[in-house]
């Protein structure tokens, strides 16, 4: 007996509480911009600047270890992670700790680093001093990180604006287009009121959000034209419910078959990537939440121009001229 989420057919009305859930759309962009303009977001050390320092030892790393003999130095944000690889000789074992700048500098200084060489040698006498990298970030250099990181969100914003204008029509694109702005800045939202750190990998994660969310759009949005071709006749609200019914078992067992994978990563995957598996779980719920009721419902409100008395029923719409 297969499992199954959602039954094969279903006749839900997504539409008539349409004015509602886009409201509550807008309601909760507009508190992800309040959040935002009033304490901005948490940035991380790639967007604020500070010092990462590559340690080696002859013992095994232990992250909690690590971060328990740095803690009563009181560097605030501090990054630690494990480094594999194959290059390194077998009895080295390779650390990176990224520490954040302090404030009124622009990076962490010498007496600072002298401090993480006190603890960590008092930790661990195996590992190797002086450290055998330390390298800093500054201010500047994180400005620039900030700018390239929104000027790559907007591109792939723009490039999914051109793909769906050309494989649909105008109004496939904007109902998309809308769908991906309100998945990002929800997701930057959220983390602004959490203040959740907010790092390189987290845009990662925005991207990733992008081509999800636009996955489902378009499976919705292909099954759209089929049934525009199919039932000439109809209103486009109907046309629009039978579309998204008939898609609602596949959307809903790709979205929780994914939400399984990430919860089990938020949950076991540690601090390193935690913030990362954040923002996808959000990305997957938000995503499958505005396929439904957001691009299909700016869709609704544009409307599509199905004129089918012309000759060419093709004209100013894309949808061949097939009989129901």
């Amino acid at each position: 007996m297969r499992l199954k989420l959602v039954p094969e057919q279903t006749s839900f009305d997504f539409f008539s509480k349409a004015k509602f859930t886009l409201g509550l759309s807008i309601l909760l962009i507009l508190v992800g911009f309040a959040s935002f303009i009033i304490q901005g977001l948490n940035y991380g050390i790639d967007f604020r600047g500070g010092t990462t320092i590559r340690t080696e030892s002859t013992t095994e790393v232990d992250v909690a270890a690590f971060r328990e003999a740095l803690a009563p130095l009181e560097l605030g944000d501090i990054s630690i992670t494990e480094v594999f690889d194959p290059t390194f000789p077998e009895d080295k074992n390779v650390a990176m700790i990224r520490i954040e700048a302090q404030e009124g500098d622009e990076s962490v200084t010498g007496a600072t680093i002298e401090r993480v060489e006190v603890a960590l040698r008092a930790f661990d006498p195996g590992m190797t001093f002086p450290f055998p990298s330390v390298e800093s970030v500054g201010p500047k250099v994180s400005g620039e990180l900030i700018q390239t990181a929104a000027i790559a969100v907007i591109l792939a914003i723009a490039a999914v604006l051109f793909y769906i204008w050309l494989r649909f029509e105008w109004q496939f694109a904007l109902g998309a287009v809308a769908a991906l702005v309100h998945d990002v800045i929800l997701t930057l939202g959220i983390f602004s009121e959490l203040q959740i750190k907010f790092d390189l990998a987290i845009i990662a994660a925005l991207l990733t959000i992008v081509g999800y969310s636009l996955n489902d759009t378009v499976v919705v949005f292909d099954r759209v034209r089929e049934n525009l071709r199919k039932y000439k006749k109809k209103e486009l609200k109907d046309v629009l419910n039978i579309s998204i019914n008939e898609t609602l078992a596949r959307t809903f067992m790709t979205s929780v078959t994914t939400l399984l994978a990430l919860i089990s990563l938020y949950v076991l995957g540690g601090d390193v990537i935690r913030g990362f598996v954040f923002a996808m779980i959000w990305g997957v719920i938000v995503g499958t939440y505005s396929s439904i009721f957001v691009a299909s419902a700016i869709l609704l409100y544009l409307g599509v121009k199905r004129d089918w008395s012309k000759p060419d029923a093709n004209q100013g719409n894309q949808f061949a001229n097939i009989d129901a």
